[in-house]
């Protein structure tokens, strides 16, 4: 009798379990990453399309192939979240490792391609070439640590010059002038174990605030404890190295520190260095820590000590440190350093007649700093050129307006160029640098020299226009302000010039360039284009990574909001689309705050873009049978820092015309139109379902729903929630959860990075959605940043996707028409 029970009760509980795996087969397959169809997961696996570097030599380019994306096992290594930074501690190194697998070296001129010799299994980033481009130098990730290699330009034979290179400050090597030399920061000799986590905590945890004012964003992976405080200065703590390119020598420079930025001068004796010292802030990043700012000698011996900068907490959030800040060296001097002061002791409130001054000091460093210029604005950076012409940037956020002046020895100040920052039209184009193979913007904090030949220097831009994006290539002359165009993209391609090629020492040298040309048809390709003749010649000649999505076609078109400001977006149709035939359409869109009406409704972007779809982007449904209006302008309109303040009107205001496009167009009707957006744009999604019944349904990604958590301001406001709670709590759609009556789908990395998108403004709003019957689904992904990177993430976001318009916008049913004239 017993054992017949028994058997009675193992049968009732196989069929009790039988029961429930028939009942929740929706729980069983969520434990597993899900994928999208096929031809989904075959577009997705295209190889991408080589990234190209071009060497100083302007004789040869780099083509980098990389990987996709990584794998979850990959973005799962150990990570320690210090200071703002993620680090790999087994590798001294950044958590994301490189994806570029293999370089090649392509001559312009044309010929056989060159292979450069890379270890197995590469994780490569970081390349570099040396400023006579001979040599290419690459960063190598390994399971255990940092390699740095130096490559032959002209064999592709490359050696390994060390094999401890610490990156976890991000940068990690510069070329010196004699091209055979690289500045390096290594792991210390002997730097012995980590600092190991107590097993019992010595006590709580304690900050401290005694009356001073310091606001600050709400940042990320920001040091809390005394341990993280061990952790960060023991990962984060650097010898610096000059090391020979054949990996023969290495000799140390100075003592071990954590160094911010490091860069030799252009003559290649000195060495600008900012060590970041103690206290450690426990508010802010590790850019806002204090630092000692030095020149050093090439032993490391202090030359000169520049500035004691300290921490930046307290500094206001719209205003900068009273200090001197950015540092760096002049490169058309051999060893000038130039910094910006603060006027206005780094407040915007202030009222002064200038907010900046720009100076500078060259070696031995004995004298007293020289006045280069002031700026009545806030300076926002200043250019040389190679005769010594400086160009100083300012603006005024306010009134979202920007100068640039030049600045001649002995001359007064001439403005070359005063307009709006947010005014495409008007945007003049970036003055070309010279490419020398160092790094002119991280490890040493430098600028490039802007190429000038007899009174001219050259412009590229996007060209923005009434009729979409057109590149141009100009000659503007710094004496009479006269503006030349060389080149201008043809109206039925988007050609892009990405520098010239000759040596820039005479006029006619710019008449040749390496282009990037691409049509709708045609893949990007690198080309040799004669000004004079306008004739191209191909030096690479990619093919179509993803055929499959050639029958796909995009069409800009423009439309007005009821109050007559100018909207564009992209129309992209899916393959097979016939003329009059009603899809279901996903808008996916980002808002952006303007200072007034004309400049939102300038046109950005091209029609005659090649489309190629990667990561998980949004137009991966058009193979889905989906029409998708890309990037649907959504602009927030008012001067000064009032533009948030009819934030939802607006919006709402916006999607009403994108939907009355695309039904107007026959393209869609008004019964099968979903909408999304990542961050900002899925906040944006949650207000418009929150505050109109337009869409079926939405899909918000890593987004911030209640701003009260981000309370000393976010994206572009700059108010805080004290100063105006109203507009914090109308534009907070978790206060509206109870309004939301459209299914929505909440997103987010379980490792988010990003400032102000923490993970529990999803979870929170997921609770506040469900207690009031919402028909709401929350994706949360493992060890994923803001912006998501595993392949088997990216997949199954993808299928998430599909999932989730099929049922609630391309298989939803007509409205009821209460909620259809909502």
């Amino acid at each position: 009798m017993k054992n017949e029970s028994m058997l009675v009760r193992c049968g009732r509980l196989s069929i009790l379990i039988v029961a429930l795996l028939t009942l929740v087969p929706s729980l069983i397959a969520q434990s597993t990453y899900q994928l999208p169809p096929k031809d989904v997961v075959d577009a997705f696996d295209a190889a991408p399309l080589p990234e190209a570097i071009l060497s100083p030599s302007k004789k040869v380019i780099a083509l980098a192939s990389r990987h996709g994306q990584p794998s979850i096992g990959e973005i799962s290594q150990p990570m320690l979240r210090l200071a703002g930074a993620r680090i790999n501690p087994n590798t001294f190194g950044q958590h994301r490792a490189g994806l570029i697998y293999a370089i090649k070296l392509k001559p312009i001129a044309g010929g056989a391609e060159i292979d450069v010799k890379t270890p197995p299994n590469a994780r490569i980033s970081n390349i570099r070439f040396s400023p006579d481009g001979s040599k290419l130098a690459f960063l190598n990730t390994r399971s255990d640590g940092i390699d740095l290699w130096v490559a032959d330009a002209a064999t592709g034979k490359s050696v390994l010059a060390t094999n401890h290179a610490n990156s976890t400050g991000g940068d990690v090597f510069d070329w010196m002038p004699d091209n055979a030399t690289l500045l390096c920061k290594v792991v210390p000799e002997g730097h012995g174990p980590a600092p190991a986590e107590p097993l019992t905590p010595a006590g709580p945890n304690v900050q401290m605030s005694e009356g001073k004012t310091a606001q600050a964003a709400t940042y990320e992976d920001m040091i809390r404890t005394a341990h993280d405080e061990a952790l960060f200065e023991y990962y984060f703590t650097s010898q610096l190295a000059l090391i020979s390119a054949d990996g023969s020598k290495t000799t140390l420079v100075g003592k071990p520190a954590i160094f911010g930025g490091v860069g030799p001068s252009p003559s290649g004796d000195l060495i600008l260095v900012t060590k970041i010292k103690r206290p450690f802030s426990h508010l802010i990043p590790m850019n806002g820590f204090p630092e000692d700012v030095e020149v050093w000698d090439r032993k490391g011996s202090v030359v000169k000590q520049l500035a004691d900068r300290p921490s930046r907490e307290g500094v206001p959030l719209t205003g900068v440190e009273t200090g001197p800040r950015g540092h760096h060296w002049r490169l058309d001097q051999p060893a000038t350093i130039v910094w910006t002061e603060a006027l206005d002791g780094g407040d915007p409130k202030n009222k002064v007649p200038f907010r900046d001054r720009v100076v500078s000091l060259a070696a031995p460093f004995s004298g007293q700093p020289v006045e280069l210029g002031r700026s009545e604005w806030r300076s926002g950076g200043i250019l040389f050129t190679e005769k010594g012409v400086a160009l100083l940037t300012e603006f005024d956020r306010v009134l979202r307006r920007t100068r640039t002046w030049i600045l001649e020895p002995g001359a007064e100040p001439k403005k070359l160029w005063d307009r709006k920052q947010d005014a495409a039209y008007e945007n003049p184009g970036t003055p070309v640098m010279r490419i020398d193979g160092s790094d002119n913007r991280g490890f040493g904090g430098r600028d490039g020299l802007v190429i000038q030949t007899g009174d001219s220097i050259y412009l590229t831009g996007q060209g923005a226009s009434k009729e979409g994006d057109h590149p141009f290539f100009d000659r503007l002359n710094l004496k009479t302000l006269a503006t030349e165009r060389l080149f201008h993209s043809a109206a039925d391609a988007y050609e892009n010039v990405i520098a010239p090629i000759a040596d820039g020492t005479k006029t006619d040298d710019m008449k040749t360039v390496l282009t990037q040309y691409e049509t709708p048809k045609d893949a990007p390709n690198y080309f040799v284009r004669d000004l004079a003749s306008n004739a191209r010649r191909a030096v690479t000649a990619f093919k179509d990574p993803q055929p499959q999505l050639r029958g796909v076609e995009h069409r800009y078109v423009t439309y007005q909001r009821k109050d007559g400001v100018t909207l564009s977006a992209t129309l992209y149709l899916p393959p097979g689309y016939k003329e009059g035939q009603r899809l279901p359409v996903i808008m996916w869109a980002y808002p952006r705050e303007f200072g007034d009406a004309g400049s939102a409704s300038q046109v950005t972007g091209s029609p005659n873009r090649f489309t190629i779809v990667s990561g998980y982007s949004h137009l991966f449904l058009l193979l889905s049978g989906y029409a998708i209006f890309d990037n649907p302008t959504m602009p927030i309109i008012g001067a000064g820092e009032t533009a948030n303040d009819t934030y939802v009107d607006q919006l709402v205001s916006s999607a009403e015309a994108a939907i009355d496009k695309v039904v107007a167009m026959g393209v869609g009707d008004r019964d099968h139109i979903g909408v999304g957006g990542h961050s900002y744009g899925a906040f944006m999604t949650a207000n418009l379902l929150a505050h109109s019944r337009l869409f079926r349904a939405g899909f918000a990604e890593s987004g911030a729903y209640n701003r009260t958590l981000t309370p000393f301001g976010f994206q572009s406001e700059r108010r805080t929630f004290w100063e105006v709670p109203d507009l914090y709590a109308k534009m907070s759609p978790f206060w509206y959860a109870d309004k939301v009556k459209d299914p929505i789908l909440l997103m987010h990395g379980e490792a988010d990075d990003n400032s102000g998108t923490f993970p529990i403004q999803s979870e929170r709003f997921y609770m506040a959605l469900k207690g009031h019957g919402a028909t709401v689904r929350y994706v949360t992904l493992p060890n994923e940043a803001h912006g998501y990177a595993a392949r088997e993430t990216l997949l199954d976001v993808l299928a998430e996707r599909i999932n989730w318009f099929d049922k609630y916008v391309k298989n939803a049913g007509a409205r009821a028409v209460a909620a259809a004239t909502q």
